[in-house]
């Protein structure tokens, strides 16, 4: 697992339009697990997350289709996060769809956890998060 040089956790946080409100619920269910985080999102979710939690750390990169998806995908290769959580929407047409596509093809060259689902992000949150306490003890 990667960690920044002060050993906080590094998340990405990215949602579809119509999943928005989703991740923020999650976010809101996580809080106390995110709240020792560093957390990136791309643009309009991140600042909803920021907006709904302010005392949790998040940067806001650009917006996904104005360059975000791509800016997270650097950060992938440049090993500088420890997941990714993409809630996806799969039921609506995705103008920038190859960057959901080279963002899953990252996390996967580069053995990074992602989630594109509550379910799996509340694995992930609980793994990384719960592995990372148990060696700081």
């Amino acid at each position: 697992m990667i960690s920044s040089s002060d050993d906080a956790l590094r998340f990405a946080l990215v949602a579809h339009d119509a999943r928005k409100d989703e991740i923020v619920e999650w976010v809101g269910l996580q809080q106390t697990r995110l709240s020792g985080l560093h957390v990136f999102s791309t643009g309009t979710t991140g600042s909803r997350i920021k907006e709904a939690f302010p005392e949790l750390n998040v940067t806001c990169l650009k917006s996904g289709p104005l360059g975000g998806d791509q800016q997270i995908g650097a950060m992938i290769c440049e090993e500088k996060l420890d997941a990714l959580i993409f809630f996806v929407d799969p039921l609506s047409p995705m103008p920038h769809d190859v960057d959901v596509k080279a963002l899953t093809r990252l996390a996967t060259v580069y053995d990074l956890p992602m989630a594109c689902s509550r379910s799996t992000a509340d694995l992930i949150v609980q793994g990384l998060i719960d592995e990372d306490a148990d060696e700081r003890v």
